[in-house]
């Protein structure tokens, strides 16, 4: 691989990571996630486990539009306000908070 392929490379692979890393901003009354069945949804617990175990503070967690709302605080301190799908806990977006 030459030099230039291997800066290419890296480069890419930074990017993907930051758009992967970062969220979408999103509208509280447009979100939605696609209807799960009860028993492959996984319990909210798992997921308050999971973020505080990132380092999240967690206030409450509920059902949203078929999405877990979650309100806390994430692992930077940031007040936050977001939708996982219930299924994967894949971060769906998050609302913009005020300044």
């Amino acid at each position: 691989m030459t030099k230039t392929s291997f800066s290419l490379a890296v480069v890419c692979a930074a990017l993907a990571f930051a758009g992967a890393a970062s969220a979408q901003i999103v509208n509280h009354d447009t979100v939605r996630c696609a209807p799960v069945p009860k028993d492959e949804m996984k319990p909210q617990m798992d997921l308050q486990k999971k973020l505080v175990g990132e380092g999240w503070k967690v206030r409450q967690v509920k059902n949203f539009n078929g999405c877990y709302e979650v309100y806390g605080f994430d692992a930077a301190g940031k007040r936050t306000e977001a939708f996982f799908h219930p299924k994967t806990f894949e971060k769906i977006g998050e609302v913009a908070q005020p300044q």
